[in-house]
């Protein structure tokens, strides 16, 4: 049975980025997208995603702010992808003490029309991980989607 995974990001352009992201991986399938925490929390109620894929700068409700929600209603898996969480800064440990089983950087800043180029296979990697899944050929999968090419058709996500 596939995986089910919730894209958060106030961005449209990201949240079809990290879709496509997901999307490579068939042991995955995105269940729902939400455009801030407020609405992905009551997804999460709904869906019940195993994973759930996470934006710290948002309107309504922040990534941190979700975090610590999704910690009581919640069992999915947070993995954090946002430009504000470099190694060692504030955001960063505050999404881990909140949950986050990951945290990934954007790597251009809030649009990284390159997070596939360079963090797809890290973000398969912690969606295994955090899946319980043998990430053994995650490496090798196609989550790397060289700039510029989107993808033929970007479905809406049914649940």
């Amino acid at each position: 049975m596939k995986k089910k995974v919730l894209i958060v990001d106030d961005s449209m352009m990201m949240r079809s980025i990290v879709m496509q992201i997901v999307s490579s991986d068939d042991r995955f399938e995105v269940v729902g997208e939400a455009a801030n925490g407020r609405i992905a929390l009551e997804l999460a109620q709904q869906l019940k995603p195993d994973i759930i894929l996470l934006d710290i700068e948002m309107p309504e409700m922040d990534g941190i702010g979700t975090l610590k929600r999704l910690m009581l209603a919640s069992q999915a898996k947070t993995i954090v992808i946002s430009s504000v969480t470099q190694a060692a800064s504030t955001n960063a440990t505050e999404a881990r003490r909140f949950g986050a089983v990951a945290v990934i950087p954007k790597p251009s800043g809030a649009f990284s029309l390159d997070l596939s180029q360079k963090k797809g296979n890290e973000i398969v990697l912690a969606m295994c991980k955090a899946a319980g899944l043998a990430a053994d050929d995650a490496g090798d999968h196609p989550a790397v989607v060289p700039a510029g090419i989107a993808p033929a058709a970007l479905q809406p996500a049914h649940g």
